[in-house]
């Protein structure tokens, strides 16, 4: 087997670049990972780092050996269980996990490799790729989002940012700067050296100081380096605001007695996300929290997420409420209108009908994305089948159904995902 050895030295930084490096190569195998984890994760841990598990043979690396030429017949001493031509059977066992039964007597495996990964590399991957559907830049104001861009040069950088061009533009000035004084002299020496040996008799002494001190002249011009570290330019770059449009993102939550503990958990695992999803993505985007049963409320993030208020169920409390706070505080030739509802479908069956009226004629028209999350096992209910009528006439509403934790990260994904350009 041949062994390849990198003597070079390490950077100061090398354990990071290695680092970011995995995480390039690896990057749908960590992603599969981190989307596996999510849906094991308590809504409280949502915000930090994971170790993820990477199958073994997924980051199997090839390698150099020494293969065998040619055909070969090999007798290996001790056999007395095989003859020529017999198929070895696979060992039974051993398959390098864990499981039931009593242990096996042949056969090796490899555990999988475990990765860490950090609270801003996990949000990275799961965000990915995401955006809020169908923003434009009504008014620039509030949401402001960064762009690099050059902003002229500087005397220290990397050297993947050297400007060669400025830089032997610099080099060229400097050794005029530095040259022109002596290379004058050095004609003015050639010149008298030139017109002393056209004299009849040179004066030998005089030709010799002239040559002496030519030779002089032009060791000093050689001496000039032609590039020195003074004359590196590299580009600059800054980050440069980019204002764009106002958003506000209305969050809508069933709180009724229909609504069980586990239900509610998973509706609080959808907000937390979006919530970070926000933060994270997009500068200054303001929240509003609506909670409802029979009569609904706006309220902080910490009573939406934490308070215990329950009751009957009828929906058409937080449109109403969502539309008469759009006409108070967000006008929407300002402002980008985003809401995310979530429910068990379970609404007071004369209320459905009102809810649909109230989507079509106000706030659909309104707002920018609107999207429905009917988080139940069971059959749908009234309020997705009247909301199911509304999707044919409108592009910027959408309906999706979650009945388990591991529904939750797909579903979100969906529905945020990056729209193609």
């Amino acid at each position: 087997m041949a062994h390849f050895i990198d003597r070079r030295l390490n950077g100061k930084n090398k354990s990071a670049v290695n680092r970011q490096r995995f995480i390039r190569r690896y990057k749908q195998q960590i992603k599969k990972a981190v989307s596996d984890a999510i849906s094991k994760r308590s809504v409280t841990d949502i915000s930090s780092g994971e170790s993820v598990t990477v199958p073994g043979k997924d980051i199997s690396e090839p390698f150099f050996h020494q293969g065998k030429g040619g055909r070969r017949q090999i007798i290996h001493p001790g056999n007395d269980q095989f003859s020529p031509g017999d198929r070895i059977k696979r060992p039974q066992g051993g398959a390098g996990g864990s499981g039931q039964g009593d242990a096996g007597t042949d056969g090796e495996g490899s555990d999988d490799f475990v990765f860490s990964i950090s609270k801003d590399e996990y949000l990275d991957l799961l965000f990915e790729d995401l955006e809020l559907p169908n923003l434009k830049k009504n008014q620039l104001d509030k949401l402001v989002q960064y762009k690099n861009v050059r902003a002229g040069y500087r005397s220290e950088g990397v050297p993947s940012n050297i400007d060669i061009v400025r830089s032997l533009r610099g080099s060229l000035a400097r050794r005029v700067a530095m040259t022109a004084g002596k290379k004058a002299k050095l004609r003015e020496l050639e010149q008298q050296l030139a017109a002393l040996e056209h004299e009849p008799v040179p004066d030998q002494q005089q030709r010799r100081l002239l040559c002496a001190e030519i030779a002089e002249l032009k060791q000093r011009i050689a001496a000039v380096p032609f590039i020195d570290s003074f004359d590196l330019r590299f580009r600059n770059f800054q980050k440069r605001p980019e204002p764009t449009s106002k958003a506000v993102m209305f969050c809508l939550m069933d709180v009724s007695g229909s609504m069980d503990q586990a239900t509610k958990d998973m509706a609080k695992r959808f907000y937390i996300l979006l919530y970070l999803f926000l933060s994270r993505s997009y500068k200054n985007v303001e929240v509003v929290y609506i909670r409802h049963h029979t009569q609904a409320k706006e309220v902080d993030e910490q009573e939406f997420f934490y308070s215990q208020e329950t009751g009957g169920t009828i929906v058409s409390s937080a449109l109403k409420m969502m539309y008469d706070i759009v006409l108070e505080r967000y006008n929407p030739a300002e402002w980008n209108i985003y809401a995310a509802q979530a429910s068990d479908g379970d609404n007071w069956t004369d209320d459905s009908a009102p809810c649909a009226e109230l989507m079509a004629n106000k706030l659909l028209p309104l707002v920018r994305y609107y999207a429905y999350i009917e988080i139940t096992p069971r059959a749908h209910q009234s309020l997705w089948q009247e909301y199911e009528k509304l999707l044919p006439a409108f592009d910027n509403f959408a309906i999706q159904h979650i009945t388990d934790v591991s529904d939750i990260y797909p579903v979100f994904r969906e529905l945020f995902k990056k729209q193609a350009a």
